[in-house]
């Protein structure tokens, strides 16, 4: 296998040195033993051993007890109040959290499952966190949702406070996201054959109107239709290989769970509505505020919450 393809696995290393340093051994029974009480809702030795492994995988250190505890505890209360209010996580909405955890490293939903497995944690266990997450994310927004949003002048002040000016200028580009197909368990040769035939299809794309014809007649390979995003929406890997790309033509191919994708740029258009400066600072404020609301609302749900320590 490529090196390019294997350097999408990173992931899984580094989880798995991290489990690694923060397994905890207990006996079955043990694991089950029910350790807190929050609001009626249990919280168990088995709890506490998977959340401090995906803790410890997120913060590459193992945290206290306590913290995943408490961790646990919000989680729950959390729930509970979106219950209160009407607002749950349905299991589609949590899968799809679930999928765009494992896209954004470059893995099919099932390789990523194998990873967490691989490292000791259940998806399960991931997925009640999303679970508390979503819910807690709905009933902040819906309660704080006037104090929470954050204007053009807000964007513009805080702009000028770091000396970068506010008209700096966004793009708006018209891409075709194109696949060279890798079917899943493909041995290294054939995904490292694979993406020569996405350099070979690179290499003869001039013009997207020829250049999509030509993608769309080959065998294995996927055309979707045309997306248009602001440069402000992209991540900043692909703005950068975008920004160097020629009009009519293919990017790099890069690794992804389906094969090898490029994207073929159409068209970019100059814009000053929106770039990826004012959009940082717009999620920047917003995120503060967010987390401003959220501490506050969760803080008066744990002063009168009933929380029972068994041992």
């Amino acid at each position: 296998m490529s090196g390019n393809w294997n350097k999408r696995r990173t992931f899984g290393l580094w989880l798995a040195c991290a489990i690694a340093a923060s397994a905890l051994a207990a006996p079955g029974s043990a694991r089950a033993q029910v350790v807190v009480v929050a609001n009626g809702s249990p919280i168990t030795e088995l709890d506490i051993s998977q959340r401090t492994k995906l803790m410890a995988a997120g913060a590459h250190k193992t945290p206290s007890r306590q913290d995943v505890i408490n961790e646990l505890i919000d989680d729950r209360l959390k729930i509970a109040k979106g219950k209160y209010y009407g607002i749950e996580a349905s299991d589609k909405d949590v899968d799809n959290a679930f999928s765009n955890m494992a896209q954004r490293q470059h893995m099919s939903p099932q390789q990523f499952e194998q990873v967490l497995a691989r490292s000791g944690i259940s998806a399960s266990a991931l997925k009640a966190r999303l679970r508390a997450q979503l819910i807690w994310s709905q009933l902040v927004r819906g309660r704080f949702g006037t104090s929470l949003e954050v204007g053009d002048a807000d964007v513009a002040n805080a702009l000028r406070g770091t000396n970068t000016p506010d008209s700096v200028a966004g793009y708006v580009y018209t891409l075709y996201p194109v696949t060279v197909i890798v079917p899943n368990g493909s041995p290294p040769a054939v995904v490292d054959a694979k993406r020569r035939e996405a350099e070979n299809l690179r290499s003869r794309f001039a013009g997207c109107d020829a250049g999509v014809r030509l993608a769309r007649a080959l065998r294995d390979v996927a055309v979707r239709e045309p997306v248009t995003r602001s440069s402000a929406e992209l991540p900043e890997q692909l703005r950068d290989v975008l920004a160097k790309l020629e009009i009519g033509r293919l990017s790099v191919p890069e690794a992804t769970p389906q094969g090898w994708q490029m994207f073929a740029l159409c068209s970019k258009k100059e814009t000053s509505s929106d770039s990826p400066a004012k959009r940082e600072m717009r999620d920047k404020i917003y995120n503060q505020r967010y987390e401003a609301e959220s501490k506050k609302f969760l803080d008066d749900i744990r002063r009168s919450a009933m929380i029972e320590y068994k041992r």
